[in-house]
C-alpha cells in the first residue's frame, strides 16, 4: 500500500510539474524536422555525371564519403553549385565542401535571420532552413583535430537563434568556443543543434517524441564524422540533449557521454543505454532541474536520475557551477572535467 501511494505522488507531481503550476513555462507543440533535406528529389534525379548520385534519404555516410573519393575537384564543386542544401546536408561529404555548401545554402535563403550564419570564416556543417531551422557549426580543424567533441544542447535551441546575444559560455555556440578554448587547439568542438528541440518547458519537454526524432539524427551525424576520418566523438549533452544522447547511445561511436543538467536518458541505468561509451553524470547545486521528478509516467517524464548512485554514471564535478547553464564557465570544476574529456585526459 506504501509503495501504491508513494507511485500515485510521484505521478501527480509529474503531471503538476508538465500542466506549468510548478513554475515551468508551457510550449507550443512541434513539429520535428526528419528525412533529407530540401532539394533531395531533384539530387536523385540529376544525371549531369552520368552515374546515380548517393541517396540522402538511405545511403549510409560511409557509401557517400566513398562516392565523393571517386569525384575530381570539377565534379564535386558542380554538385555543390547545383545542389548546396543537400551537399551541405550530407553526412559523410567532405568538411570543408560542406562549409562551401551551407554558405551558398544559407545566402540563397535570403532570410535575414540566417545572414550571418553566411559570413566568410564561419564552417557550418549542416544547415536546414525548414521550420525554426537547424544548423552545425564547427569550431577547430574538424580533419586535422586529434580529438572531437559534440555538443548537444537542449530546449530552446534552433538556426534562427544560433547567434542570437546570450550569456557568454551559454547555448550550443558559446559551449562549444569555451569548451575549444579550455582544450586546446588539438580539439575540435562541434555545436550541433541538429534536431527539432521543445520550445519552452511544457508536453514536449517533458515527452520523448522530439528525442526519438533527434537521436536518429544524432547517431547518423555521428557516423558521418567517422567515414570523413574524424576521431571518435565525446558527447557533451545538456538538459533535453541529454534525452537525446540516452537514445542515441547505442548507435554512435563516442568514447563518451556527458550528461548535465539532465531530466533523465529514458534508461534505469547507465548499462541500460548498451553502449561501449563511458556515460558521465554531473549536476549544479542551484540547477533547477533538480525539482523535476525524475519519473515516466504515460510517456512522460524521462526516467532514473543520472546523477543517482543508481543509475551508474561516473560523477562529474560541478559543485561551483551556477544554475542550468553554468556549466562552461571559465574556472569552474566541471569545464576543466570537460576539457580533460576532450583531450582524452579523464580516467
Amino acid at each position: 500500500m506504501r509503495r501504491f501511494r508513494r507511485t500515485l505522488v510521484t505521478a501527480a507531481l509529474a503531471m503538476t510539474v508538465v500542466g506549468g503550476t510548478a513554475g515551468w513555462a508551457s510550449g507550443d507543440s512541434e513539429r520535428a524536422v526528419t528525412g533529407p533535406p530540401p532539394g533531395a528529389a531533384a539530387w536523385r534525379a540529376d544525371t549531369a555525371l552520368g552515374r546515380p548520385l548517393p541517396d540522402p534519404a538511405t545511403a549510409p555516410p560511409a557509401e557517400v564519403a566513398r562516392f565523393f573519393a571517386g569525384l575530381d575537384t570539377g565534379a564535386r564543386q558542380q554538385l555543390v553549385r547545383s545542389h548546396p542544401l543537400v551537399v551541405g546536408n550530407l553526412d559523410g561529404a567532405p568538411p570543408a565542401l560542406r562549409y562551401q555548401a551551407n554558405r551558398l545554402a544559407v545566402i540563397a535563403t535570403g532570410e535575414a535571420r540566417y545572414a550571418s550564419l553566411g559570413a566568410p570564416g564561419r564552417q557550418i556543417l549542416a544547415f536546414d532552413p525548414r521550420g525554426r531551422g537547424q544548423v552545425a557549426e564547427v569550431f577547430g580543424d574538424l580533419e586535422r583535430a586529434a580529438h572531437v567533441s559534440v555538443i548537444v544542447p537542449g530546449s530552446d535551441n534552433d538556426a534562427t537563434g544560433h547567434d542570437a546575444p546570450r550569456a557568454v559560455h551559454s547555448g550550443p555556440v558559446g559551449m562549444a568556443r569555451a569548451l575549444r578554448a579550455a582544450a586546446g587547439e588539438r580539439t575540435a568542438a562541434i555545436a550541433w543543434t541538429g534536431y527539432t528541440t521543445p520550445v519552452g518547458v511544457g508536453l514536449d519537454a517533458a515527452g520523448g517524441r522530439l528525442a526519438v526524432a533527434g537521436a536518429s539524427r544524432l547517431a547518423r551525424f555521428t557516423a558521418g564524422l567517422d567515414a570523413v576520418g574524424a576521431p571518435d566523438p565525446v558527447l557533451f549533452c545538456h538538459s533535453y540533449g541529454s534525452v537525446v544522447c540516452g537514445l542515441a547511445a547505442r548507435h554512435t561511436d563516442a568514447t563518451d557521454i556527458v550528461v548535465f543538467g539532465s531530466p533523465g536518458m529514458r534508461a534505469d541505468t547507465a548499462a541500460a543505454l548498451g553502449t561501449g561509451a563511458r556515460v558521465w553524470a554531473g549536476r549544479s547545486p542551484s540547477d533547477w532541474i533538480a525539482d523535476v521528478p525524475n519519473v515516466e509516467v504515460a510517456g512522460l517524464g524521462h526516467g532514473a536520475d543520472p546523477t543517482s548512485a543508481a543509475f551508474g554514471a561516473r560523477r562529474l564535478p560541478a559543485a561551483d557551477v551556477r544554475g542550468h547553464t553554468g556549466y562552461f564557465a571559465p574556472g569552474t570544476q566541471s569545464l576543466a572535467a570537460f576539457s580533460a574529456l576532450a583531450n582524452g585526459e579523464a580516467r
